[in-house]
């Protein structure tokens, strides 16, 4: 039997009856920062109350903020997907989806996608193909053309500000070393290649020059993506804009780092080719590298964020730092090409 404690009202979203449409059967799937409740024909998403430095949901005021970042931004490529606010209220002696009593929690409500469509179960299936690669490609590239990419925005592709979210990463996993998922040499050899190459700040500053650093996704990896028609990219970065501010580079490597990371080189290398040749943007290859290290090093950290976390079981811990494991291996390799 499970001893993870969940909030009351996450409980009480748990059943069925707690929602004003059919919702037999609601699952509930947790990140490190989330609780997800699958019902019926809907999607809500819950904030959890934590607080890491680079995001903080740790009042009630801040995550009803958040999910109104989360509901605008994510509406630039999901604009039908991305519904409305919602709330958890206490009404009488127990609690009310968007009751009129003491609101207890904000969420978002989505409309539910195909699962059976997710790229990550197409690609476990064996039937990820180029044609879903180039679908992704013709949403990304008007997308990052249109994205905003002011002054405001241009100043968080310089070496000085990437190193603040690289260097963060190493700062916030350092525990971990030699606790079961990277060894103190894998760290070494990741920072050591990591500052190496934010010492080339004239690299930084091309890309500065080329209008490249707008407000992208910042979370781009198949566990985000929908293959239906029309695919969604869905769950980008609300919660700090210094993620999402961020060279069209670093969202391009994310999921080609993801391929790689599950075995599909050779579709990474197309997505990768294919979205130069269709954006012009021929100076991303030289970024390619150092960024997929840096997207593959945070997920490894999220895995071992989410296995620390109490209310994870231990089922879902041990995934996670498996998944770190070879997370921190990919790090290494990109480290030492």
């Amino acid at each position: 039997m499970s001893d993870v404690i969940l909030p009351a009202y996450i409980e009480y979203l748990q059943q069925s009856g707690s929602y004003p449409h059919p919702a037999t059967d609601v699952s509930m799937v947790q990140t490190h920062i989330s609780f997800v409740l699958l019902a019926g024909d809907s999607v809500y998403k819950w904030k959890k109350p934590v607080d890491f430095g680079f995001l903080d949901f740790s009042t009630l005021d801040k995550r009803k903020y958040y999910c109104e970042q989360e509901l605008q931004l994510n509406r630039r490529l999901c604009p039908d997907l991305y519904k409305e606010l919602v709330t958890v209220t206490r009404d009488g002696g127990g609690f009310c989806l968007n009751g009129s009593g003491e609101v207890v929690e904000y969420g978002i409500r989505m409309a539910r996608m195909d699962e059976s469509r997710m790229m990550g179960r197409v690609m476990a299936a064996g039937e990820l193909q180029k044609k879903h690669l180039d679908l992704i490609i013709d949403q990304l590239v008007p997308f990052y053309q249109e994205a905003a990419g002011g002054d405001e925005i241009k100043k968080f592709g310089r070496a000085k500000s990437v190193a603040v979210n690289v260097l963060e990463n190493f700062e916030q996993t350092e525990s971990f070393v030699d606790n079961g998922a990277v060894t103190r040499n894998q760290f070494e050899k990741i920072v050591c290649y990591s500052k190496e190459f934010l010492g080339h700040e004239d690299h930084f500053q091309k890309r500065i020059d080329a209008g490249k650093i707008r407000d992208c996704h910042g979370d781009m990896h198949s566990g985000n993506i929908c293959l239906s028609d029309p695919v969604y990219i869905f769950d980008c970065i609300e919660f700090n804009e210094r993620f999402r501010y961020t060279d069209v580079a670093a969202d391009v490597a994310f999921l080609a780092m993801d391929l790689d990371f599950h075995g599909q080189a050779e579709l990474s290398d197309y997505f990768v080719e294919q979205f130069v040749e269709k954006s012009g943007d021929r100076g991303l290859l030289g970024m390619l590298n150092f960024y997929k290290c840096y997207r593959t090093y945070v997920r490894a950290k999220i895995a071992l964020f989410t296995a620390s976390d109490p209310a994870v079981d231990e089922k879902t811990k041990a995934t996670c730092i498996e998944q770190a494991k070879k997370h921190f291996l990919l790090a290494e390799r990109y480290a030492t090409t």
